[in-house]
């Protein structure tokens, strides 16, 4: 059985167009039966960022080699996971920073990465990553789109083979039905779950 680990970021909860997809990735997963769903709604947790006295306590705890400290629970439950599903909506270019301090959180060197003489290199367990998202314009392919670029770049940060974004795209523009738009992400994740 495959462990899931599901990011929720979706800020809006049920009024979440993002969580349709993700309600429809899940759904899927759920029927196969071959999945051990983890569900991590971060606006429930007590995340923060790295500042100060927060930013020194990690900084003691790598340098005495503490890694299995509390502190560090979010990095081993993403480093653990055989497949990662984030679902997060289109925020001032990217997604929600409540995401980003999640992603800082998971960044650590000995549990996510590791480093040697000849650099970089991931030590994540997932060969997978999906990341669902909704977007009011159509910035697909467009240098304004930050978020799923810089997902992208962590799973190779972090060793995972697989990057994919589902996006829904131009939902708000008026160009064409909205309905219509998110059905063919909600296909898009049919064929995606099939061989997830």
């Amino acid at each position: 059985m495959k462990k899931v680990l599901y990011i929720d970021c979706c800020i809006r909860r049920e009024n979440s167009r993002t969580k349709k997809l993700a309600d429809r990735f899940l759904h899927n997963l759920e029927q196969k039966g071959d999945y051990e769903i983890t569900h991590l709604c971060l606006m429930d947790e007590n995340l923060g960022c790295l500042t100060e006295g927060f930013f020194q306590q990690r900084q003691e705890l790598l340098e005495k080699n503490e890694l299995d400290h509390p502190r560090f629970r979010y990095a081993w439950q993403f480093q653990q996971a055989d497949r990662i599903v984030i679902a997060a909506p289109f925020w001032d270019l990217a997604f929600p920073a409540l995401l980003k301090v999640y992603l800082e959180n998971v960044s650590v060197d000995g549990i996510t990465f590791g480093c040697a003489e000849s650099g970089l290199y991931g030590t994540c367990k997932s060969e997978k990553m999906v990341f669902l998202t909704t977007r009011g314009g159509n910035y697909k392919n467009s240098p304004l789109e930050m978020g799923s670029r810089y997902l992208e770049a962590l799973c190779e940060f972090f060793g995972i083979d697989e990057y994919i974004e589902i996006a829904a795209d131009g939902l708000d523009e008026g160009k064409e039905c909205p309905e219509e738009i998110l059905q063919r992400s909600m296909d898009a994740i049919d064929v995606v779950t099939e061989n997830f």
